[in-house]
């Protein structure tokens, strides 16, 4: 037996599915089919009762597994522990993006940062769809909002502001809304998640909130797509700064109704478990602070936003 057999073995467990688990890890469903016959051959017993159209532990199965897991959860620790006190910056980084943020600025941050730690390997899963770190084998992610499991760990990078955004040529012919309620009159650009298309609009200003139901013939479930019909003209969207931070500075977007804030978020990195805290995601915790830090300060150089977002 190996551990990359045994790894193959616990993923099949995970998934009771060859095909599935083999899919996971990138390789043929002949190769993890044959590493589960090594392991059976190796142990004697049979893991899996397979038919036609499941596949189960067997009771031996049942009772080898989570002595597995274990084993092999501890020969990972020890080995990140080793590369923790020496401060190594390697191996294979699998990370979800939200697909605005990570196809404008985030995957040119991670060229550079692979330019600097040529040992470190990627996966990029670019999607604006809810991470499930099983099913998508993703190691951390980089997302909007703070961790909502309780199991799961997190480092805050920053605090986001969102704005109502509008190309200057959108502004020109249908005129610029002066309160949350001249809004009614506008096109709005709806992002829509899980069938859900959000419309509705909240704002404040000092004490005051307000929510607009918004009216649009435009939806989409892709935020770049979004900013995209936004840039050319089509409409109003609310939009995190981050997202469309290069637009606001070269002027290809503005800031609509500056004194009423849409409601803010947090960008946060969410690991599933500390074994997922290695010293590569630590660094490029680092690394994302000071690229979000630099494009605030720049956002507030140019007055687009307060000094108060750099607390």
């Amino acid at each position: 037996m190996n551990l990359a057999d045994l790894q193959i073995i616990l993923k099949v467990a995970e998934f009771r599915s060859i095909t599935a688990a083999a899919a996971s890890l990138n390789m043929q469903t002949a190769t993890a089919s044959a590493a589960i016959k090594r392991v059976e051959r190796a142990l004697g017993a049979d893991l899996f009762i397979r038919t036609t159209r499941s596949l189960r532990l067997s009771s031996a199965g049942e009772r080898y597994i989570p002595h597995c897991q274990q084993a092999l959860g501890m020969l990972d620790q020890a080995k990140q522990h080793v590369k923790d006190d020496l401060d190594i910056v390697d191996g294979e980084l699998r990370i979800g993006i939200s697909s605005d943020f990570g196809r404008n600025l985030v995957i040119p941050w991670l060229d550079e940062f692979m330019q600097t730690h040529s040992a470190v390997s990627l996966k990029v899963n670019l999607s604006d769809s809810n991470i499930d770190f099983y099913r998508d084998s993703i190691d951390i992610a980089l997302r909007y909002g703070s961790p909502t499991d309780s199991n799961m760990y997190g480092f805050k990078v920053c605090n986001v502001p969102r704005l109502l955004c509008a190309s200057p040529d959108y502004l020109a012919r249908n005129g610029t809304p002066q309160h949350p309620h001249d809004l009614v009159t506008h096109n709005g650009l709806f992002y829509q998640l899980s069938d859900i298309i959000h419309d509705v609009w909240h704002f404040s200003h000092n004490e005051e909130k307000f929510k607009v139901k918004m009216k649009g013939n435009r939806a989409g479930n892709d935020g770049d797509l979004v900013r995209r019909w936004c840039v050319a003209g089509h409409g109003l969207a609310t939009k995190s700064v981050l997202d469309v931070a290069n637009n606001l500075l070269t002027g290809e977007l503005v800031n609509v109704l500056p004194d009423y804030h849409p409601t803010a978020t947090e960008l946060w990195i969410i690991c599933p478990s500390r074994q997922s805290i290695t010293p590569a995601v630590r660094l490029l915790r680092n690394t994302f602070r000071t690229k979000c830090q630099t494009i605030l300060q720049q956002l507030v150089d140019k007055n687009i936003l307060t000094s108060d977002v750099l607390a």
